[in-house]
């Protein structure tokens, strides 16, 4: 019998690798209709399940992959899941997304979720078909780069399996360890691939079945589909997406002083012209490739012909990954670029943080912090190509001066000391991704804020930085402007932030993509994913009703890192763009005031603005009582 709740099939999968026990577990309807799904099923399990006393590399963290509502339809870009765990490179909430088709594969084969416990006493994957969910044996994967690893598990099974894996890195526990879905896509944000390796889960292989994901309405749902395919026909950017993908950014983003070089030293890279999406599509691009129901299909296949990487084939950088190994470290090669990212999929790691990693090296090495004794003998001169790709190798490896970094930046400046924390560019322990705050004042705001650390994707500010008036007055209303869309401006970005924010929730439950019309090109907003949801479920809640869904998991991820010692002096950034004046470009003297921003947030979300505190009235509206009991008895509740 169909589940009573359209979007879902009903089940949700739990595997314990000590016990080597498998259950299908009803789906909880309570689970569903105050969480959705995604990003909120993630942060309900992990709030009820890990805590801290949770080891992130212990076999008591969990590891949850979780679907929405959309994954499995026709929707445009609804095929990324959400992957949740306590981080281990940041101790704090963790989670992040992949795109491809794993969620399809795992809804059509019976499961919205599924949850990961424990640890294997020797390696193993997970298979799981419609009626057939198995442990089996990883030995003769574990060591494989993740394409060697993809192709034997496919060779075993047939090519019909999706196939989440780890690479080396995740095995060596390297802190910002990525898991790789279908070879290119990547979940790399917050060391999911070390989750996986703690527990000598080398990977998860999804078979595709019979199961249909029903549609409560399906004469509504297809009209605002129909709706939703012709207005992204007529937008502007659209073609754009499909031609360049997120490397048309690097342009556009070098042009306004957001691409940050040399360590965010600066937000202008000279030689971005020969890392950027004209430069990609002119002379690399052989294909579009799509992920599941995408009519965007901004996956550029790329080949080089000719060189040094001659016979390298693989999807495009994305715009972090080209910034990371580009304009960050100093490096105009994007042939080497290609490698690096390639590289980094095969490890299985991180792009922004591997980059990161490199280019804090790099500046320590350029203020004399370390010398060739530190690095073995490395020299890491700005743009250093061979340095570059030798250091990919060593920290994926945790060999030589690679092992100094394999657990991120914060441990790699306590380990090297000497005054190098002062140019780790992090925000609770995750490496700040490609904005530059003086540049874009919503952007400084969303990297300080975010639940996860330094990230540009849970909050999405991306209105201001071309000045979407048009679209910034029908969202959030013509009496912010001129204000709201001028970059350089701090008012009214608290108000943009956690608007943003709550609508990321519904993007990360649903899931949707972010480059999928979501919030970029910003075709959709909440009034549009409201009646999707409807439409598909059958449930019909109110619009209030909707939106407290976002507040509620936005307030019960905060409520996670809240019971774990963080308040409103984690919501910083470093001193690099509070007291540095950017120097040069566009918002040459810009320096970011953060406080008039996030006291302006916290008023928006109705916290404790001193402290970010979460008020227990706040809480108790939004039906999470037994989170502000539990916060009383720890004392931290505002008082």
């Amino acid at each position: 019998m169909p589940y009573e709740i359209g979007g879902y099939v009903g089940r949700l999968l739990r595997i314990d690798l000590t016990k080597k026990e498998i259950k299908k577990v009803p789906l909880d309807k309570e689970l569903v209709k105050k969480y959705m799904g995604g990003t909120g099923f993630c942060a309900r399990i992990l709030y009820d399940e890990t805590g801290p006393e949770t080891d992130p590399l212990g076999p008591e963290n969990r590891l949850v992959i979780a679907t929405g509502p959309l994954t499995g339809t026709m929707w445009p870009a609804s095929g990324r899941p959400n992957y949740g765990a306590k981080s281990p490179l940041t101790g704090i909430w963790g989670e992040s997304n992949a795109g491809g088709h794993f969620g399809a594969a795992l809804k059509f084969a019976g499961y919205d979720a599924l949850v990961v416990q424990g640890m294997a006493e020797e390696p193993v994957y997970i298979y799981i078909g419609e009626d057939d969910v198995k442990i089996k044996n990883a030995s003769h994967l574990w060591g494989k780069v993740t394409d060697e690893a993809d192709k034997i598990i496919k060779e075993d099974l047939g090519k019909d399996v999706v196939v989440n894996t780890i690479g080396p890195a995740g095995e060596n526990l390297v802190r910002f360890a990525s898991i790789i879905s279908t070879i290119h896509r990547a979940a790399a944000r917050a060391g999911m691939g070390a989750v996986m390796g703690s527990k000598k889960l080398k990977a998860i292989v999804a078979r595709p079945g019979s199961q249909e994901v029903r549609i409560a309405d399906s004469d509504r749902f297809f009209k605002l589909l129909d709706d939703f395919l012709d207005a992204i026909k007529k937008d502007p950017f659209a073609k754009n997406i499909t031609k360049y993908g997120t490397s048309q950014l690097v342009a556009a983003m070098n042009e306004i002083g957001r691409f940050p070089t040399k360590n965010f030293q600066t937000g202008v890279f000279p030689m971005a012209d020969k890392i950027d999406g004209n430069t990609i599509v002119n002379n690399y691009k052989v294909k579009d490739r799509a992920c599941y129901a995408c009519p965007f299909a901004c996956k550029n296949v790329i080949e080089v012909k000719y060189g040094k990487y001659a016979g390298l084939i693989g999807d495009h950088p994305e715009y972090e990954t080209i910034n990371s190994f580009g304009g960050r470290v100093w490096n105009d090669d994007i042939e080497l670029l290609f490698y690096a990212n390639q590289l980094c999929n095969r490890y299985g790691m991180d792009t922004i943080s591997t980059g990161g990693a490199i280019a804090f090296a790099m500046e320590l090495w350029e203020k004399g912090i370390i010398t060739p004794a530190d690095t073995g003998g490395m020299d890491f001169s700005w743009g250093n190509k061979e340095t570059i790709i030798e250091m990919i190798h060593l920290i994926a490896k945790r060999e030589g001066f690679g092992k100094v970094f394999a657990d991120g930046i914060v441990k790699a400046a306590e380990r090297i000391g000497r005054g190098s924390e002062k140019y780790a560019m992090h925000v609770k322990g995750l490496d700040i991704s490609a904005q530059d705050g003086r540049a874009q004042k919503s952007m400084a705001i969303a990297h300080a804020a975010s639940v996860r650390g330094a990230d540009h994707l849970r909050h999405c500010t991306f209105y201001d930085e071309i000045g979407f008036e048009d679209a910034i007055a029908k969202k959030f209303g013509a009496q912010y402007l001129p204000e709201m869309s001028n970059r350089l401006e701090v008012k009214y970005k608290g108000i943009m932030a956690k608007q943003t924010e709550d609508f990321g929730v519904f993007v990360d439950a649903l899931p949707l993509c972010v480059s999928g019309g979501s919030y970029w090109p910003p075709i959709i907003w909440f009034e549009d994913v409201w009646n999707v949801y409807n439409a598909v479920t059958g449930l019909n809640v109110a619009y209030k009703e909707f939106l407290d869904i976002a507040d509620r998991v936005v307030n019960l991820r905060k409520a996670y890192n809240i019971r774990l010692g963080l308040t409103r002096q984690h919501d910083t950034l470093p001193e690099r763009f509070l007291k540095e004046p950017a120097p040069d470009g566009p918002c040459k003297g810009e320096v970011v005031d953060l406080k008039t921003m996030l006291d302006e947030y916290y008023q928006q979300r109705g916290w404790d603005v001193e402290t970010s505190l979460i008020p227990r009235e706040k809480l108790e509206s939004l039906g999470l009582k037994e989170v502000a009991d539990e916060l009383e008895k720890m004392g931290r509740l505002p008082g």
